[in-house]
């Protein structure tokens, strides 16, 4: 795996991937989770201060654009989000994100005439710097389903992530009481089981009143 400099400039997509649409079960079968993305355009840039674009602990701006994203010194006023954890390869085949993470920002592969000039795909796992933190529990945003999440049900079989306090004009219907390893480890009180992958891949929903 190529971990030597990269030109400040790299011809890179980055697309902010937003909440997940969930599949959810009330019965037998298994479910997966789809990632909503905004529009992607080229051009996110290095500050030059490592040889990853975008490792841990670095900071991005915030783009008018999905696109209009820099590698930035965290310390300056240009800072908008900190990556709480970067990964080569795809996102769907890659491990989980943190439960902090508010935005992954997706990089497409890079294919230059060198290996300097070249980049792996990858993504990074973004924690705002300042609020709003929509990955945070409970208020319905952000690209993983924690404990403290609400969903509603969009249409059968189909559930979608809201803000518990009930402010969206989808009330929540279900919360997200704990997730488990398989839905045998759900509590009696569990009317929804919903598919959030990492090591504990099920989500155990308790009906609201």
């Amino acid at each position: 795996m190529r971990r030597g400099a990269l030109p400040k400039a790299l011809l890179v997509c980055a697309v902010l991937v937003g909440m997940y649409t969930l599949t959810a079960c009330q019965g037998a079968g298994r479910g997966a989770a789809e990632a909503v993305a905004a529009p992607a355009g080229a051009g996110p840039t290095r500050s030059g201060q490592g040889p990853v674009f975008l490792e841990a602990e670095e900071c991005a701006s915030r783009g008018r654009a999905a696109a209009a994203i820099e590698e930035v010194p965290c310390a300056g006023p240009a800072a908008a989000a900190r990556v709480l954890a970067r990964f080569n390869g795809p996102l769907a085949k890659g491990p989980r994100c943190p439960s902090a993470t508010d935005y992954v920002l997706h990089i497409t592969a890079v294919d230059g005439v060198s290996e300097e000039d070249s980049a792996p795909e990858g993504y990074a796992c973004m924690r705002n710097l300042r609020p709003p933190h929509p990955g945070d529990p409970g208020m319905g945003g952000g690209p993983l389903t924690v404990v403290g999440d609400c969903v509603y049900t969009e249409r059968r079989g189909v559930v979608k992530e809201t803000a518990c306090d009930g402010s969206p004009a989808r009330p929540p219907e279900y919360l997200v009481t704990r997730t488990v390893r398989t839905r045998a480890d759900c509590p009696p009180s569990t009317a929804l089981y919903v598919q959030v992958g990492g090591g504990t891949p099920i989500g155990c929903a308790r009906r609201l009143a």
